[in-house]
């Protein structure tokens, strides 16, 4: 717990309001950001004593007076912010550690990360908890701060937080009882610098473990087997092709050798969703949670927001939202979704990353529209792969395009390959535009 200290936090978002109001009863803070901020917002830190100031040039808001930076989680090392506080040797952590210092003893905490399938694991465990009667708390790089629940927590009780490697960097003594590793793949390496680098902060999640915590782990992933060959937790595996903890055997999910439930009686269809409900699984099975508990979710969860979600038909074409889809492996995972054609939008924030690896999973894709800061690699690729393609500005006219050509039986996918930073706050406002998009094209 933090108490008695000047507190700067940088970047408001979700994230840094949570944590101002955590800390506003004991300490002085001041939060900045580059932006206008909510006014209703801003009107709730000033009751509550914190400080906002609106700058271009944060670093000269920051003196030795400071005690601690709190960080927003995507905000870089190279952010003047940092290199001054580092300078001055202020301790530099972002909200999900400060929020873990304020945690009472006797909590049980699951932390899942990976380069996908994190926010679908996060929900099922939480829902698979629920169900069984379990008090529990979800949140994290999921959409709720922790700091935004922590103080209502309490000793038995479930928290559960899906942790991104942008929030690993910046966390020190955050200690799970349970961790979970979905997978590994070459992302987000504008932000880390390396591969290496990136492997290293997803490393930080089994950070303190000896043999008295969990590590679940996919077996079926050689960068993920290798990463965590010198941990020292408790390992349980989940496999689709070997026997483990949890596996797939004759079409159904066996946890222990003991048949859960047939594939076929599972609402949420896919490979990787059945790796990441048998992480699930593997978790909630540490505390004893009964098989019909498990079941009973598995036979009517849907999925998440913006993972690969059904938004509707107009004429026959269906339309489908990923716009949590910000690298490529995400954008091959819902294209193996689809045996019908399918007419794709992508494009966003240009992180110089590559899209070849698309290629050979874009057979189904009859067209492809593209926008944002990558437009025009997108455009290149697209040409080289033979595919057509065309060039917009925006999200609105490369949906209202890819409707306009399709026809009944298609597929209009937004699945960008891309962060939304370039044009959106946040993949969840790009996901809840497109929606608003397709609303209004069917009432056209």
């Amino acid at each position: 717990m933090v108490n008695n200290q000047k507190v700067f936090i940088l970047g408001m978002a979700k994230s840094g309001f949570a944590a101002a109001k955590l800390l506003a009863s004991s300490n002085t803070v001041v939060i900045t950001d580059q932006k206008s901020q909510n006014p209703l917002e801003l009107r709730e830190l000033e009751q509550l004593g914190v400080s906002f100031i609106q700058s271009e040039h944060q670093e000269e808001l920051l003196d030795s007076s400071f005690q601690l930076v709190v960080k927003n989680p995507a905000i870089p090392e190279k952010n003047p912010v940092i290199e001054k506080a580092r300078k001055l040797n202020i301790p530099v952590i972002n909200e999900m550690e400060l929020a873990y210092h304020y945690l009472p003893n006797g909590v049980n905490l699951i932390g899942i990360t990976g380069s996908n399938g994190k926010t679908t694991t996060t929900t099922l465990i939480g829902r698979m908890l629920e169900s069984d009667g379990r008090r529990t708390f979800v949140g994290g790089n999921i959409g709720v701060p922790f700091s935004s629940f922590v103080r209502d927590v309490k000793p038995n009780d479930m928290v559960v937080l899906e942790v991104s490697d942008h929030q690993l960097c910046d966390m020190y003594e955050f200690q799970t009882n349970v961790s979970v590793l979905t997978n590994i793949f070459k992302v987000h390496l504008d932000f880390h610098g390396s591969f290496e680098r990136y492997k290293e902060m997803k490393k930080k999640i089994f950070a303190h473990h000896n043999r008295y915590q969990t590590a679940i782990i996919n077996l079926d992933d050689e960068e993920s087997l290798a990463l965590t060959s010198d941990i020292e937790s408790t390992k349980e595996y989940f496999s689709k092709y070997q026997t483990a903890t949890c596996y797939i055997k004759e079409n159904a999910i066996y946890y222990q050798n003991e048949k859960i439930i047939d594939l076929k009686d599972i609402l949420l269809k896919g490979e990787h969703n059945y790796e990441n409900i048998m992480a699930a699984i593997c978790a909630v099975k540490v505390y004893g949670v009964d098989t019909k508990s498990i079941v009973d979710v598995l036979k009517t969860f849907q999925g998440v927001e913006h993972r690969l979600e059904y938004v509707g038909k107009i004429d026959n074409v269906s339309f489908y939202n990923d716009s949590k889809s910000t690298n490529a492996e995400a954008t091959i995972t819902a294209l193996k979704s689809f045996q019908t054609p399918v007419l794709l939008i992508l494009g966003g924030l240009d992180r110089g990353h590559s899209f070849e690896e698309i290629a050979p999973f874009m057979q189904h894709v009859k067209y492809v529209a593209c926008y944002g800061e990558t437009k025009f690699r997108i455009q290149s690729f697209c040409a080289e792969s033979h595919i057509p393609c065309e060039v917009f500005e925006n999200l609105r006219e490369a949906t209202t395009a890819c409707f306009v050509k399709s026809e009944a039986y298609d597929t209009v996918l937004l699945s960008p390959a891309c962060a939304s930073w370039d044009q959106y706050d946040s993949f969840e406002s790009r996901g809840k535009e497109f929606k608003e998009i397709v609303k209004e094209l069917g009432s056209e």
